[in-house]
Parts: C-alpha cells; sequence; structure tokens
C-alpha cells in the first residue's frame, strides 16, 4: 500500500451562489417567524375582539354614512337633553345634538390625528434616538440636549399654547403637529436605548469590519433590530393622541 497522502478535490464555490444560498435561507427563517406569530395570534380569542374593533372603528371613520343617516351638524333645541329614542340610540345633547352622529363622523377626525401625531413623532423621534446612540460623541451629547429640552416640557400643555396660537389655523394637521411635535423626546429615548444594546452585537461589528460604512449599518443592520419598543410605543401613541385630542376639544 502506498504511504502517498490521498488527494481530495474541492470545487470552487461561486459567492454569488453562496448569497443566493443565505438569502433564501434567510426569507424562509423570516417567513417562518411570521408564519409561528401568525399561528399564536390566532390561538389568542382577544386577538379576534382587538380586530373586530379595529374594524369597526375603521370602517366608521372611512364610510359614516354606512352607519347613520342623521346629519351630526344639524341641532334641534326642541330635543335639548333628550335621551334615547327611535333612530337616536344615544340621545341628544343640551343644543340638540345627535350625540350618535357625532360619534360617528368624529371617529374619521380622531383617527386622522392619532395616525398624524404617530407619524410626526417616528419621522422626529427615530432619526434623533438613532443617530444619538449609533454614533455617540458629540452628535449624543447634543441631539440628548435638544431631547431632554422637549422632554421637559409638558407635551399638552405645549400643545394648548399652540392651538391657541394657531386659532386662526386650526385643521387636523396643525392640531397633530401640536402633539405630536412635542411628544417624540420620550420615543427617542427608548429608541436610543435600544440601539446602545443592538451597536455592541457581532453582527454590527462584523459589517463594519467588511467595509460597509457606518450610516449604511446602522440603516441594514442596527435599527430594523431595535424597532420592536419602537412598535410597542407607538402602538400605545396612537390611542394617547386620540385622548389627547378629544380633551383639547373638550377645553376648547
Amino acid at each position: 500500500m502506498s504511504d502517498r497522502p490521498v488527494e481530495h478535490y474541492v470545487a470552487p464555490v461561486d459567492p454569488a451562489d453562496a448569497i443566493e444560498v443565505d438569502k433564501i435561507k434567510l426569507g424562509d427563517r423570516r417567513s417562518n417567524l411570521w408564519l409561528d406569530a401568525w399561528r399564536d395570534l390566532r390561538r389568542r380569542p382577544l386577538f379576534y375582539v382587538a380586530v373586530t374593533i379595529v374594524l369597526i372603528v375603521s370602517t366608521a371613520a372611512l364610510f359614516p354614512s354606512l352607519f347613520t343617516d342623521v346629519d351630526p351638524a344639524r341641532a334641534d333645541l326642541s330635543f335639548s337633553n333628550d335621551g334615547p329614542i327611535d333612530g337616536h340610540p344615544l340621545g341628544f345633547t343640551r343644543q340638540g345634538y345627535d350625540v350618535y352622529a357625532r360619534i360617528v363622523y368624529g371617529a374619521s377626525t380622531s383617527l386622522s390625528v392619532g395616525l398624524f401625531v404617530v407619524l410626526i413623532t417616528a419621522v422626529i423621534g427615530i432619526p434623533m434616538g438613532a443617530l444619538a446612540a449609533f454614533y455617540g460623541g458629540w452628535i449624543d451629547s447634543l441631539l440628548s440636549r435638544v431631547g431632554d429640552i422637549f422632554f421637559a416640557i409638558p407635551y399638552f400643555l405645549a400643545a394648548i399654547v399652540v392651538m391657541s396660537v394657531l386659532s386662526a389655523h386650526r385643521n387636523v394637521f396643525v392640531i397633530a403637529l401640536a402633539i405630536g411635535g412635542f411628544a417624540w423626546a420620550s420615543l427617542a429615548r427608548i429608541l436610543r436605548a435600544e440601539v446602545l444594546q443592538v451597536k455592541n452585537l457581532e453582527y454590527v461589528m462584523a459589517s463594519e469590519a467588511v467595509g460597509r460604512s457606518k450610516f449604511s449599518t446602522l440603516l441594514r443592520h442596527v435599527l430594523p433590530n431595535s424597532l420592536t419598543p419602537v412598535i410597542v410605543y407607538l402602538t400605545i401613541a396612537l390611542g394617547a393622541a386620540i385622548t389627547a385630542e378629544a380633551t383639547l376639544s373638550f377645553l376648547g
């Protein structure tokens, strides 16, 4: 028997093929994660209750005429403070407005304000928190101090002041800007804390080691893996914004 070592031939692997395989595996993993989440939600009765409520409110906001044919702007003092009657299930206000009709038609305004507030909060808060945490140094100090200034101002009190100044230009966007323009600091703090943890993980350092720029690493790897608390916060902020809008409306 010969003592000559056996030579093994390994076929070269095309890097493009390896990347495609990684993409397929990653895609399967992502799809499995979404599928697992959907399976878990389907087992929860409260999920169906929540979806039903959201669909009803959204439909009422988009198509209020499907829920009532009463004009919400029509007032009849002869029905002042009357209770529920046929066609008016919630009765009337002191001025004679139909309560149910005003609730249905008001859903559109409330939902619009809530969505705009969430959008404004995200547009300002996400870049502020992400840039401050990822770059650090003087950028972190500057953006954090700006956030502290807005965080120290009660956003509801600031919204009242803004609405008083812009009383001649009141609309959905102005109301949303008055609320969201001072409510983003909390989101920036939450995202900053999350990015500080994620940016020290191995895959982030590996991305920088292969020559990817810091900003590209932030967008492709750090930010997508830091959005979980952001999504949770924004869902809560939607309800808080609608409550704030209703309070501002009550205060006039």
